[in-house]
């Protein structure tokens, strides 16, 4: 079974479901061409798709391009359904990063053709995830800087101040869709600057001194 690691107590905790927001960020939306959403793309990737600090994502042979995400991700310690938005907050354990990984030539079939978006989002290898530190620990978490190097080199920043939908709605909103449980993730969203990525490359993410990931793609 597939874990996350709470760093300041250093318990793993298994993980459930991994909730993915989509386009939560104006200026993403708008270099993958779409509207500004005016309620939360969700989709869902299987725990299986998680690999850790250290780990390597491998290229699919049905793929020839692999993209970045990297995002903020919340791991929920106490779970509930119909969550109120003023309670949301109190249901989180802990914040990581996280690298949203994305066939884009898949995602892109998909999407012509109305399809899901399952295999280009969900593949072994797509959620590459941080240790997590305490909630105790982030003072306000819609004022972080979360970054992305390849091969020592910038290509995503942003400030988790920029969610078009705060941690808050997102938390209430997908609980009154899916229960949430102990050790479900959510995937918040990523800023503009995605690309693709080769064998070789180095990823390394950060979330403003509260964690950092890094993981090579072969």
């Amino acid at each position: 079974m597939k874990t996350a690691v709470l760093v300041d107590s250093k318990k793993a905790v298994p993980v459930g479901k991994i909730l993915c927001l989509g386009r939560n960020y104006a200026e993403h939306a708008k270099e993958m061409k779409s509207e500004i959403p005016t309620e939360p793309v969700v989709f869902i990737k299987p725990s299986s798709a998680i690999i850790h600090d250290g780990g390597s994502i491998s290229i699919p042979p049905f793929s020839n391009e692999l993209h970045h995400e990297v995002e903020m991700v919340v791991l929920i310690g106490i779970g509930g359904k119909d969550i109120p938005r003023a309670k949301a907050m109190d249901h989180i354990a802990g914040y990581g990063i996280g690298l949203d990984m994305t066939l884009r030539d898949l995602q892109s079939k998909a999407k012509k053709m109305g399809l899901p978006w399952s295999v280009a989002k969900g593949f072994d290898g797509s959620a590459p995830i941080s240790g997590f530190a305490s909630k105790e620990r982030v003072k306000n978490p819609h004022n972080l800087t979360l970054s992305l190097k390849v091969n020592g080199q910038p290509k995503q920043s942003g400030s988790t101040s920029d969610l078009i939908f705060p941690l808050d709605f997102v938390i209430s909103y997908l609980s009154s869709i899916f229960t949430l449980e102990p050790g479900d993730l959510i995937f918040t969203g990523t800023p503009e600057g995605v690309a693709s990525v080769n064998r070789g490359d180095v990823l390394e993410a950060e979330l403003n001194g509260v964690a950092s990931l890094r993981v090579t793609v072969h």
